[in-house]
């Protein structure tokens, strides 16, 4: 069975940062420049109950064996890839809004969590990772 890696860790690094090309810094003029060579942001959700805090990501077309997410104390990183399903490549494109090939996120939490309670599925094109709390005795939740 196939399965969406967890990665737990101390730390988590975003995207090692490089000066943009001329190509990247133009990308929302013509996406063709550089047609899935940058890092995109897929589209998320975040949000915390009483017991839990709950990151809903929409990654449609995103195999899970190509999403990686990796936890710590303090933050949460999803990354993968998207691959690229140009159906022409000879077409002349006149939108090209979905965005292929490496993605990342890196989101910091709002509160400790569980590592033990951790768990992440994709349904429809959305992956949902839900991620048990840590509770305190003192904590006021609205």
């Amino acid at each position: 069975m196939k399965h969406i890696q967890i990665r737990f860790g101390e730390t988590i690094e975003a995207y090692p940062g490089k000066e943009k090309s001329f190509e990247e810094m133009f990308q929302s003029v013509n996406p063709m420049f550089s047609f899935s060579k940058r890092v995109w942001k897929p589209q998320m959700d975040i949000f915390e109950t009483r017991a839990e805090i709950v990151i809903q990501a929409e990654i449609a077309g995103v195999n899970k064996e190509d999403i990686i997410i990796e936890i710590s104390d303090k933050a949460v990183k999803i990354s993968g890839t998207r691959p690229n399903k140009q159906p022409d490549r000879t077409a002349t494109y006149r939108l090209a809004e979905i965005q292929f090939g490496q993605f990342e996120r890196v989101l910091y939490l709002p509160s400790v969590i569980d590592l033990d309670q951790v768990s992440a599925r994709i349904t429809n094109g959305f992956l949902r990772l839900k991620l048990g709390k840590i509770s305190r005795a003192n904590e006021v939740f609205p």
